[in-house]
């Protein structure tokens, strides 16, 4: 695997809390890891990501 350019998540909390990085790969899929644990790495697609996201998003109170 190539050396990926993983950046800053704007998800990442405060100085107190873990760090979420991202990365696209050269084939494309998206690589997420957490600062506490960057050997551990989840890949995705694009589509994959923004489910995800869609998911964690806070739904409005009724």
């Amino acid at each position: 695997m190539s050396r990926l350019n993983w950046q800053k998540s704007s998800f990442s909390g405060g100085p107190e809390s873990n760090c979420l990085y991202l990365a696209t790969a050269p084939d494309g899929t998206i690589r997420l890891r957490e600062s506490d644990e960057p050997r551990t790495v989840l890949a995705t697609t694009p589509k994959g990501l923004a489910a995800l996201l869609q998911h964690l998003r806070p739904r409005p109170s009724s």
